[in-house]
Protein backbone atom coordinates (compact mmCIF):
# COMPACT_ATOMS: atom_id res chain seq x y z
CA UNK A 1 0.00 0.00 0.00
CA UNK A 2 1.83 3.08 -1.21
CA UNK A 3 1.24 6.38 0.58
CA UNK A 4 1.28 10.08 -0.99
CA UNK A 5 3.19 12.44 0.39
CA UNK A 6 2.57 15.90 0.75
CA UNK A 7 3.90 18.15 -1.45
CA UNK A 8 6.71 20.32 -0.32
CA UNK A 9 6.11 24.24 0.83
CA UNK A 10 8.83 25.06 -2.17
CA UNK A 11 6.50 23.52 -4.70
CA UNK A 12 3.41 24.78 -3.24
CA UNK A 13 4.58 28.41 -3.47
CA UNK A 14 6.05 27.55 -7.16
CA UNK A 15 2.45 26.64 -8.04
CA UNK A 16 1.25 29.65 -6.31
CA UNK A 17 3.69 32.04 -8.21
CA UNK A 18 3.04 30.40 -11.86
CA UNK A 19 -0.99 31.02 -11.16
CA UNK A 20 -0.80 34.37 -10.01
CA UNK A 21 1.68 35.74 -12.78
CA UNK A 22 -0.86 36.30 -15.05
CA UNK A 23 -3.20 38.14 -12.61
CA UNK A 24 0.01 40.35 -11.71
CA UNK A 25 0.97 41.01 -15.46
CA UNK A 26 -2.07 42.10 -16.36
CA UNK A 27 -2.40 44.45 -12.67
CA UNK A 28 0.48 45.67 -14.03
CA UNK A 29 -0.23 46.46 -17.86
CA UNK A 30 -4.15 48.28 -16.59
CA UNK A 31 -2.31 50.00 -13.91
CA UNK A 32 0.38 51.77 -16.67
CA UNK A 33 -2.50 52.75 -18.96
CA UNK A 34 -4.55 54.14 -16.00
CA UNK A 35 -1.83 56.36 -14.28
CA UNK A 36 -1.84 59.30 -16.46
CA UNK A 37 -5.66 59.15 -16.73
CA UNK A 38 -5.46 58.88 -13.01
CA UNK A 39 -2.63 61.72 -12.31
CA UNK A 40 -4.99 63.87 -14.59
CA UNK A 41 -7.96 63.36 -12.53
CA UNK A 42 -6.00 63.92 -9.37
CA UNK A 43 -4.76 67.04 -11.22
CA UNK A 44 -7.40 68.22 -12.03
CA UNK A 45 -8.96 68.68 -8.81
CA UNK A 46 -6.09 70.52 -7.35
CA UNK A 47 -6.38 73.84 -6.13
CA UNK A 48 -4.29 76.40 -8.65
CA UNK A 49 -1.83 77.45 -6.13
CA UNK A 50 -1.51 73.37 -5.48
CA UNK A 51 -0.75 72.77 -9.13
CA UNK A 52 2.98 71.44 -8.42
CA UNK A 53 2.06 69.07 -5.26
CA UNK A 54 3.36 65.57 -6.13
CA UNK A 55 1.35 64.12 -3.31
CA UNK A 56 -1.17 61.13 -4.45
CA UNK A 57 -4.02 62.79 -3.86
CA UNK A 58 -5.02 66.66 -3.55
CA UNK A 59 -4.29 68.03 0.12
CA UNK A 60 -7.62 70.40 -0.11
CA UNK A 61 -9.70 69.08 -3.51
CA UNK A 62 -11.03 72.04 -5.34
CA UNK A 63 -13.58 72.13 -8.77
CA UNK A 64 -12.27 75.83 -9.52
CA UNK A 65 -10.18 74.35 -12.42
CA UNK A 66 -13.40 73.12 -13.93
CA UNK A 67 -15.15 76.15 -13.41
CA UNK A 68 -12.32 77.87 -15.55
CA UNK A 69 -12.60 76.16 -18.00
CA UNK A 70 -15.96 77.30 -19.18
CA UNK A 71 -15.14 80.71 -18.47
CA UNK A 72 -16.68 83.03 -21.60
CA UNK A 73 -13.22 83.54 -23.10
CA UNK A 74 -12.51 80.11 -23.50
CA UNK A 75 -15.81 79.09 -25.52
CA UNK A 76 -14.65 75.50 -24.54
CA UNK A 77 -18.33 74.77 -24.68
CA UNK A 78 -18.89 75.51 -28.34
CA UNK A 79 -15.64 73.77 -29.26
CA UNK A 80 -16.93 70.44 -27.36
CA UNK A 81 -20.29 70.62 -29.58
CA UNK A 82 -17.75 71.37 -32.78
CA UNK A 83 -16.16 68.32 -32.00
CA UNK A 84 -19.16 66.15 -31.57
CA UNK A 85 -20.34 67.20 -34.94
CA UNK A 86 -16.81 66.23 -36.36
CA UNK A 87 -16.67 63.10 -34.61
CA UNK A 88 -19.96 62.20 -35.25
CA UNK A 89 -20.84 62.82 -38.80
CA UNK A 90 -17.57 61.06 -39.58
CA UNK A 91 -18.47 57.94 -37.75
CA UNK A 92 -21.66 58.17 -39.33
CA UNK A 93 -20.51 58.03 -43.05
CA UNK A 94 -17.28 56.01 -42.28
CA UNK A 95 -19.76 53.35 -41.64
CA UNK A 96 -21.98 53.95 -44.39
CA UNK A 97 -19.92 53.87 -46.99
CA UNK A 98 -17.41 50.93 -45.04
CA UNK A 99 -20.21 48.71 -44.29
CA UNK A 100 -20.99 48.44 -48.25
CA UNK A 101 -17.29 48.11 -49.13
CA UNK A 102 -16.52 45.44 -46.40
CA UNK A 103 -19.56 44.03 -47.20
CA UNK A 104 -18.08 43.64 -51.17
CA UNK A 105 -14.72 42.63 -50.23
CA UNK A 106 -15.52 39.97 -48.03
CA UNK A 107 -18.47 38.21 -49.66
CA UNK A 108 -18.04 38.82 -53.47
CA UNK A 109 -15.83 37.57 -55.97
CA UNK A 110 -14.37 39.91 -58.58
CA UNK A 111 -10.67 40.62 -59.96
CA UNK A 112 -7.91 42.93 -57.86
CA UNK A 113 -9.81 42.53 -54.90
CA UNK A 114 -7.05 41.58 -52.83
CA UNK A 115 -4.99 44.24 -54.46
CA UNK A 116 -8.08 46.85 -53.71
CA UNK A 117 -8.13 46.29 -50.14
CA UNK A 118 -4.45 46.49 -49.83
CA UNK A 119 -4.52 49.88 -51.70
CA UNK A 120 -7.22 50.96 -49.01
CA UNK A 121 -4.80 49.82 -46.39
CA UNK A 122 -2.15 51.95 -47.81
CA UNK A 123 -3.83 55.55 -47.88
CA UNK A 124 -4.17 54.97 -44.43
CA UNK A 125 0.18 54.61 -43.64
CA UNK A 126 0.67 58.44 -45.52
CA UNK A 127 1.53 59.93 -41.90
CA UNK A 128 -0.77 63.00 -41.18
CA UNK A 129 1.98 66.49 -41.40
CA UNK A 130 2.86 65.03 -44.99
CA UNK A 131 -1.26 66.00 -45.79
CA UNK A 132 -1.43 69.10 -44.19
CA UNK A 133 0.07 71.51 -46.59
CA UNK A 134 -1.95 70.57 -49.82
CA UNK A 135 -4.93 69.87 -48.17
CA UNK A 136 -4.48 73.58 -47.09
CA UNK A 137 -3.75 74.61 -50.27
CA UNK A 138 -6.60 73.02 -51.91
CA UNK A 139 -9.48 74.20 -49.26
CA UNK A 140 -7.86 77.67 -49.84
CA UNK A 141 -8.87 77.77 -52.58
CA UNK A 142 -12.42 76.06 -52.75
CA UNK A 143 -13.18 78.31 -49.40
CA UNK A 144 -13.54 75.57 -47.07
CA UNK A 145 -11.26 77.00 -44.36
CA UNK A 146 -13.08 77.35 -41.07
CA UNK A 147 -15.97 75.10 -41.83
CA UNK A 148 -16.87 71.59 -40.81
CA UNK A 149 -16.43 69.86 -43.81
CA UNK A 150 -12.38 70.83 -43.90
CA UNK A 151 -12.46 68.69 -40.30
CA UNK A 152 -14.80 66.13 -41.47
CA UNK A 153 -13.13 65.03 -44.85
CA UNK A 154 -9.77 64.71 -43.87
CA UNK A 155 -10.59 62.64 -40.86
CA UNK A 156 -12.44 60.17 -43.34
CA UNK A 157 -9.04 59.77 -44.73
CA UNK A 158 -8.17 57.67 -41.51
CA UNK A 159 -11.27 56.62 -40.31
CA UNK A 160 -12.85 55.40 -43.36
CA UNK A 161 -9.63 52.61 -43.96
CA UNK A 162 -9.58 51.76 -40.63
CA UNK A 163 -13.83 50.96 -40.69
CA UNK A 164 -13.09 49.04 -43.91
CA UNK A 165 -10.64 47.23 -42.84
CA UNK A 166 -12.30 46.20 -39.37
CA UNK A 167 -15.74 45.36 -41.33
CA UNK A 168 -14.16 43.41 -44.02
CA UNK A 169 -12.24 40.87 -41.33
CA UNK A 170 -15.71 40.67 -39.38
CA UNK A 171 -17.68 39.52 -42.36
CA UNK A 172 -15.23 37.16 -43.88
CA UNK A 173 -16.01 35.42 -40.40
CA UNK A 174 -19.64 35.09 -40.84
CA UNK A 175 -20.67 32.02 -42.35
CA UNK A 176 -21.88 32.12 -45.72
CA UNK A 177 -24.06 29.10 -45.44
CA UNK A 178 -26.42 31.79 -43.82
CA UNK A 179 -26.91 33.80 -46.38
CA UNK A 180 -27.09 31.03 -49.12
CA UNK A 181 -29.92 29.56 -47.07
CA UNK A 182 -31.77 32.75 -47.28
CA UNK A 183 -31.15 33.35 -50.89
CA UNK A 184 -32.67 29.86 -51.13
CA UNK A 185 -35.61 30.79 -49.30
CA UNK A 186 -36.66 33.71 -52.43
CA UNK A 187 -34.38 36.30 -51.06
CA UNK A 188 -31.94 38.25 -53.03
CA UNK A 189 -28.60 39.32 -52.41
CA UNK A 190 -29.60 42.79 -50.96
CA UNK A 191 -32.39 41.42 -48.82
CA UNK A 192 -29.95 38.52 -47.42
CA UNK A 193 -27.52 41.75 -46.83
CA UNK A 194 -30.24 43.73 -45.03
CA UNK A 195 -32.00 40.57 -43.30
CA UNK A 196 -29.17 38.71 -42.37
CA UNK A 197 -25.73 40.00 -42.52
CA UNK A 198 -26.61 43.30 -41.00
CA UNK A 199 -28.34 42.18 -38.01
CA UNK A 200 -25.28 39.64 -37.39
CA UNK A 201 -22.64 42.39 -38.10
CA UNK A 202 -24.03 44.44 -35.12
CA UNK A 203 -21.27 43.78 -32.90
CA UNK A 204 -18.85 44.16 -35.72
CA UNK A 205 -20.17 47.86 -36.70
CA UNK A 206 -20.37 48.36 -33.48
CA UNK A 207 -17.01 48.22 -32.05
CA UNK A 208 -16.21 49.77 -35.50
CA UNK A 209 -17.65 53.01 -34.46
CA UNK A 210 -16.42 53.00 -30.81
CA UNK A 211 -13.13 53.31 -32.54
CA UNK A 212 -13.76 55.30 -35.65
CA UNK A 213 -15.76 57.99 -33.19
CA UNK A 214 -12.46 57.92 -30.61
CA UNK A 215 -10.14 58.56 -33.35
CA UNK A 216 -11.95 61.69 -34.79
CA UNK A 217 -12.40 62.99 -31.40
CA UNK A 218 -9.33 62.82 -30.68
CA UNK A 219 -7.99 64.34 -34.10
CA UNK A 220 -5.75 67.59 -33.72
CA UNK A 221 -3.44 68.00 -36.55
CA UNK A 222 -5.59 69.05 -39.55
CA UNK A 223 -8.21 70.72 -37.08
CA UNK A 224 -5.36 73.13 -35.76
CA UNK A 225 -4.28 73.82 -38.85
CA UNK A 226 -7.34 74.05 -41.10
CA UNK A 227 -9.06 76.03 -38.73
CA UNK A 228 -8.47 79.76 -37.51
CA UNK A 229 -11.88 81.08 -35.82
CA UNK A 230 -11.85 80.51 -32.27
CA UNK A 231 -15.82 79.28 -32.53
CA UNK A 232 -15.23 76.77 -35.10
CA UNK A 233 -12.04 75.17 -33.23
CA UNK A 234 -12.57 71.02 -31.80
CA UNK A 235 -12.25 70.17 -28.00
CA UNK A 236 -8.64 69.19 -28.43
CA UNK A 237 -7.36 72.38 -30.49
CA UNK A 238 -9.37 74.58 -27.64
CA UNK A 239 -7.32 72.88 -24.75
CA UNK A 240 -3.74 73.91 -25.93
CA UNK A 241 -5.00 77.28 -26.90
CA UNK A 242 -5.69 77.76 -22.90
CA UNK A 243 -4.28 80.82 -21.54
CA UNK A 244 -3.05 81.33 -17.89
CA UNK A 245 -4.11 83.55 -15.35
CA UNK A 246 -1.20 86.69 -16.82
CA UNK A 247 -1.76 85.14 -20.15
CA UNK A 248 1.39 83.79 -20.72
CA UNK A 249 1.72 81.16 -17.69
CA UNK A 250 0.69 77.39 -18.03
CA UNK A 251 -2.84 76.75 -16.65
CA UNK A 252 -1.75 72.84 -16.21
CA UNK A 253 -4.58 72.47 -13.67
CA UNK A 254 -7.42 74.02 -16.63
CA UNK A 255 -5.92 71.76 -18.96
CA UNK A 256 -6.33 68.71 -16.67
CA UNK A 257 -9.55 69.46 -15.98
CA UNK A 258 -10.88 70.16 -19.69
CA UNK A 259 -8.78 66.50 -20.44
CA UNK A 260 -11.35 64.80 -17.87
CA UNK A 261 -14.45 66.74 -19.63
CA UNK A 262 -13.23 65.58 -23.23
CA UNK A 263 -12.79 62.16 -21.87
CA UNK A 264 -15.86 61.33 -20.17
CA UNK A 265 -18.24 61.09 -23.85
CA UNK A 266 -15.66 58.80 -24.78
CA UNK A 267 -16.29 56.61 -21.11
CA UNK A 268 -20.16 56.76 -22.27
CA UNK A 269 -19.87 56.38 -25.70
CA UNK A 270 -18.05 53.03 -24.94
CA UNK A 271 -20.37 51.97 -21.99
CA UNK A 272 -23.27 52.45 -23.99
CA UNK A 273 -21.98 50.55 -27.12
CA UNK A 274 -20.60 47.77 -25.24
CA UNK A 275 -24.28 46.77 -23.86
CA UNK A 276 -25.34 45.82 -27.61
CA UNK A 277 -21.87 44.68 -28.23
CA UNK A 278 -22.11 41.81 -25.45
CA UNK A 279 -26.15 41.81 -26.91
CA UNK A 280 -24.99 40.85 -30.32
CA UNK A 281 -22.14 38.17 -29.10
CA UNK A 282 -24.46 36.21 -27.43
CA UNK A 283 -27.00 36.01 -29.99
CA UNK A 284 -24.27 35.22 -32.72
CA UNK A 285 -25.70 32.77 -35.34
CA UNK A 286 -28.95 31.14 -33.68
CA UNK A 287 -30.24 34.79 -33.82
Amino acid sequence: MTTLSAPSPTATWAGRIRRALPYLGVVLVVGYCLAPFYWMIVSAFRRPADQFDNSALPVHWSIKNFSAVFQSDNGFGRSLLNSLVVAGTTTALALLIAIFAAYALARLDFRFKNATLALIIATSMFPGISQVVPLLKLFTDIHWINTYQAMIVPSMGFALPLAIWNLTVFFRQLPFELEQAAMVDGCTRGAAFRKIIIPLAAPGVFTTAIITFIAAWNEFLIAQTIVNKKEMTTATVAISKFTGQHGFDQPFGTQMAAGVIVTVPLVIVVLIFQRRIIAGLTAGGVK
